[in-house]
């Protein structure tokens, strides 16, 4: 930088934070659930296709998306992953009215509660969905909120099975619509699939969710969630797409103390960035020295986790001049961040308010678990002659400022991360 010198430090590591956005805990979601027995960033939304078009193309998407605010108050920064159903066992049709009253054929069953299953061929019903997902893409394509769409909507609880009454599920062909339509509708969104069986095991764009995890993950059967992505050639696919899932409820307690062994290798083997809606957090056994050790271990562990490791920096700039960084860590995590958020410096002043901020040519997405580093140039230092402090930050663009955080020990202000200062003479 022509007689600007540089220093070089290395940063001290920490355990990761709890509560980063996009990974750990996406625990249930209900108005009445007013505690968590850990930190949670994201909350699970089921629904039905009855509750969001109950007349035809009546989308009640903004009541929707406005409820998630009627609980507890911190989960208001939270981001959300849902997943739309026709049929949920045990519950009522989520089939809406007015189709059904149009002679969609609904056939009973008795399995799992029972229910009662709709005719997912019938070219009415069809038709009404392709609208519907078109809509519903239109609202929370580009809703920062969303952080991973589930495809739903067919089969038991939206999870593309019928079993055991496989002739109750929908054909090829509607299969193929609802995957097409839905790529089409969400383009900016991660997609997630229940299982890698015939038409979504050809993408290499799409995420997966293991609703019985650990226990049906890679336990040895060819239905099991890992050997049906590797039979697809799917396995891979977390490197662009979140894997997410559930584990097998109610039973935290034994996964997380007397299975563990299982849990962890499962978490690792997978590459998950999520677990919910039933999780850990919604079960309090906290003093259980195990099964909360345990809990944090998975949530820093979960998707991405960086810790910064070398830093390069320019301490002193005359006027006019431009500080010049280096800046290299690791992913501690087993997954990527899926999302092109902006990695940004700031100069902080006296009052640690952002003075100057320019955006790193950078992008998360490829930080794969391991190493990663980027360099970066500021723009023409005008500011006032004094000391500053270099900070970084990932933006979130919902709340428009800094929400990741590093597995560091370093001062976090306002969000940002606080690497070193900067004198400007």
């Amino acid at each position: 930088m022509r007689g600007e010198r540089r220093q070089t430090k290395r940063l001290p590591p920490a355990l990761g934070p709890l509560d980063n956005p996009l990974k750990g805990w996406a625990a249930y979601w209900f108005p009445w659930l007013t505690e968590y027995y850990q930190p949670v960033r994201m909350n699970f939304h089921y629904v039905s296709w009855r509750e969001l078009e109950p007349n035809p193309q009546d989308y009640r998407f903004a009541q929707w998306a406005q409820s998630w605010n009627q609980t507890r108050p911190d989960t208001r920064e939270n981001h959300g992953v849902f997943r739309v159903y026709l049929d949920y066992p045990g519950q009522p049709t989520g089939v809406p009215q007015w189709l059904i009253d149009m002679g969609v054929e609904m056939r009973p069953y008795s399995d799992y509660g029972g229910g009662l299953s709709p005719d997912y061929d019938d070219p009415r019903l069809v038709q009404a969905l392709v609208r519907f997902i078109r809509a519903l893409g239109a609202y929370f394509n580009n809703h920062p909120r969303v952080a991973f769409v589930q495809l739903g909507l067919l089969g038991f609880w939206g999870e593309w099975h019928t079993w055991p009454r496989p002739e109750l599920f929908a054909s090829d062909a509607t299969q193929r619509t609802v995957v097409d339509e839905m790529r089409a509708a969400f383009p900016n969104k991660i997609l997630q699939a229940r299982t890698a069986n015939g038409y979504l095991g050809v993408h290499p764009w799409l995420g997966y969710h293991d609703d019985m995890f650990p226990e049906d993950t890679d336990g040895g059967e060819a239905w099991h969630f890992l050997p049906n992505l590797r039979r697809a050639g799917r396995d891979q696919n977390w490197k662009v797409a979140c894997i997410g899932g559930e584990m097998v409820p109610n039973q935290a307690l034994r996964w997380l103390t007397t299975d563990w062994s299982i849990t962890r290798t499962m978490l690792e083997r997978g590459h998950f960035t999520y677990l919910g809606p039933y999780c850990p957090p919604l079960e309090n056994h906290n003093s259980n020295t195990t099964f909360l050790q345990n809990s944090q271990w998975m949530v820093r562990r979960m998707g991405y986790e960086y810790r910064l490791d070398r830093l390069q920096w320019t301490p002193q700039v005359q006027r006019g001049r431009r500080i010049e960084i280096t800046l290299s860590g690791e992913n501690q995590g087993v997954a990527p961040f899926y999302y092109p958020w902006q990695v940004k410096m700031a100069l902080l002043n006296s009052a640690n308010q952002p003075v100057l901020q320019w955006q790193v040519k950078a992008d998360i997405r490829k930080w794969l678990p391991g190493a990663f580093g980027f360099t970066t140039v500021s723009p023409i230092i005008t500011l006032a002659r004094g000391t500053y402090r270099l900070a970084l930050g990932i933006i979130d663009p919902w709340r428009n400022r800094p929400r990741i955080r590093f597995a560091n020990n370093l001062p976090v202000v306002n969000g940002w991360t606080v690497l070193e200062q900067v004198r400007v003479v």
